[in-house]
């Protein structure tokens, strides 16, 4: 099995999931377009089993200074017609709204730091994230939102912001928030977040150790499918 992993930042790859990708026996075919590698055309779609885009610090709808992300919308909208498995991660989980119809919307503020989030009641009962219960420790890092896509599944919110994660028919997930970095990558970078941001490594760890259960079952989630 070979999935595409879209990464915008070199600090934000794919840590967690790619641990549990490689426990699986799944490959992950990495484009890395800030050194500047071009994203895939839809008609290459066929060659994965499914798509994870990562985080990065551009907006999701810049554009004009990167350009890729138009591409990676269509991707998105594409993987999400056809049913392909799609992880959208933070930034990832905003293109994967807009590719579905949803809209990028300015935040209340940047959200930074180890917190949590609180599963709704679809979010209990789905078969990802349900198993993690509620309240849900995740790392914050965003400053925009989104707007729910027309049929997307509400999945989790917190007082802060109440679009959290949400899931596209059964298969495709936005969240977000991250769960797979812990404690060794937060350390790397104390420096990029506000000073007075949450960062214990330690609850790093448990948050990376919820997320590697969470990647467990996505990849089940979407081995169902390929069987199905």
């Amino acid at each position: 099995m070979t999935w595409l992993v879209m990464q915008h930042m070199w600090f934000e790859g794919p840590a967690g999931i790619g641990a549990v990708a490689a426990e699986r026996g799944i490959e992950l075919r990495i484009i890395r377009t800030d050194q500047g590698e071009p994203v895939p055309s839809v008609d290459a779609l066929d060659a994965y089993d499914g798509i994870i885009v990562l985080g990065g610090a551009m907006g999701a709808m810049d554009d004009r200074e990167h350009p890729q992300l138009a591409a990676e919308r269509a991707l998105l909208a594409a993987a999400v017609e056809r049913q392909v498995p799609v992880l959208g991660v933070c930034l990832g989980a905003q293109l994967l709204a807009i590719a579905a119809g949803g809209h990028l919307l300015d935040g209340d503020g940047s959200e930074d730091g180890i917190g949590s989030v609180e599963l709704t009641a679809a979010g209990l009962d789905d078969a990802v994230l349900g198993a993690a219960g509620s309240p849900m420790p995740v790392l914050h890092w965003h400053q925009d939102t989104y707007s729910l896509p027309p049929g997307a599944v509400h999945l989790a919110r917190n007082d802060r912001y109440e679009q959290q994660a949400f899931r596209l028919g059964t298969n495709a997930y936005g969240v977000q928030f991250h769960l797979e970095m812990g404690g060794a990558e937060v350390a790397t970078l104390r420096d990029d977040f506000p000073r007075d941001a949450p960062l214990d490594p330690d609850d790093a760890d448990v948050v990376a150790s919820v997320g590697r259960d969470v990647f467990r079952r996505f990849f089940d989630v979407a081995a169902a499918r390929s069987h199905g």
